[in-house]
């Protein structure tokens, strides 16, 4: 796969390389697979796709334990249809906060009438296992605990495994927004104890944007299966049935599915380990880089995710102007979120992109910044 097919962005003089985390660049492979042909979705081909996307699904991360619910949608609505299935009526759900995308889990709960308990720590802090169980030690009616595995906020790490540890001990239900990390960061559901993961095609999976998917353990479904919806379009239970003849209860994107499907078998030729490692070495040789020029990066090195780096803008220099010379020259970046905008910038190494990309966007940074490399 040469670097320039990859990129199916377009600019007046030429492609686009995605250095935003989601949508990405895919390969010509998967984007091939959007040619499928017009095909009714009640039909037994679309079922065998269908049950093909959940089979790789498992295959890549969850295993048999768990069962793959596929839906149309962006990444946010598979976290909404976890987290508004997830928590009994009368029930609270504790969400982990340290960053834009916790808060949206908890505006999300709020929304479905969902009472929410919040542990919150600043936007370059990673969460206190600590005191998540103090307050579920306090609270026996938490029944839920909710937190993001990779904060694209500013490209943060969460404890995972720590906290999942917890919510295991206080017997209660972990659900991650792992919508920006699954494939790309290391996350073993069974061991770190996860009930419910939501995902999305268009970002370290390498497919386009509009299927998201929640892997659902097999015993927390059963719990499910008893709660009334709060949704009729995003009640998980409705996507869940048997592995080999899933149900179909609204018309998917199939188009998009079969591209999901190419993409699966890509990762799945690849290995989870495989990309997870590929996507660390392009990070760390983007940061390598940002380093000699001076940049000054905000997570700290311990914690930061493979898919990311944020970096403050230099004095003088605005993100407009950046992403402006930038984009000109053929790469796209992404400007920061809520009080860090106009702050900082932020660079992923998601999708189908080579080292020849990542170098060349090294040229281009430094040429925009007028800088070279110390």
């Amino acid at each position: 796969m040469s670097s320039r097919s990859a990129r199916a962005g377009l600019r007046p003089d030429g492609p686009l390389t995605l250095l935003n985390p989601g949508p990405v660049n895919v390969s010509e492979r998967v984007r091939r697979a959007l040619l499928l042909p017009d095909l009714c979705h009640r039909e037994e081909e679309a079922t065998r796709l269908l049950a093909s996307v959940r089979s790789k699904l498992r295959r890549a991360f969850g295993g048999e334990e768990y069962q793959a619910a596929v839906l149309t949608g962006s990444g946010t609505a598979a976290v909404e249809a976890a987290v508004s299935s997830a928590v009994s009526p009368g029930k609270r759900l504790l969400v982990v906060d340290n960053g834009v995308y916790g808060a949206r889990i908890a505006a999300t709960a709020a929304a479905h009438g969902i009472e929410v308990f919040e542990v919150r720590t600043g936007w370059l802090r990673r969460p206190a296992p600590e005191a998540v169980e103090q307050a579920l030690r306090r609270d026996p009616d938490i029944e839920v605990v909710a937190m993001v595995q990779h904060e694209t906020t500013v490209g943060l790490l969460n404890p995972v495994a720590e906290i999942g540890d917890v919510v295991r001990r206080q017997g209660r239900t972990l659900l991650v927004d792992a919508v920006s990390g699954l494939a790309g960061d290391a996350l073993d559901l069974a061991t770190c104890g996860v009930g419910l993961a939501a995902g999305t095609a268009g970002k370290c999976v390498q497919g386009f944007p509009g299927v998201g998917f929640v892997l659902v353990r097999r015993r927390e479904l059963r719990r499910l299966r008893r709660l009334p919806p709060r949704s009729v379009y995003l009640h998980l239970p409705r996507y869940c049935g048997d592995d080999d003849t899933p149900p179909v209860p609204f018309t998917p994107a199939m188009q998009i599915l079969a591209a999901l499907d190419e993409a699966l078998s890509e990762l799945l030729e690849e290995t989870v380990a495989g990309r997870i490692a590929r996507y660390r070495a392009a990070a760390l040789h983007l940061r390598r880089h940002f380093a000699a020029l001076g940049l000054e990066m905000l997570v700290p090195e311990p914690w930061r995710s493979n898919c990311l780096t944020s970096m403050r803008l230099p004095v003088g220099v605005s993100y407009a102007s950046l992403h402006a010379g930038l984009k000109k020259r053929g790469f796209v970046i992404y400007e920061g979120q809520g009080r860090l905008r106009g702050k900082i910038f932020r660079v992923a190494n998601m999708g189908a992109l080579t080292t020849a990309d990542f170098d060349r966007f090294r040229g281009a940074l430094s040429a925009v910044l007028g800088r070279r490399a110390s």
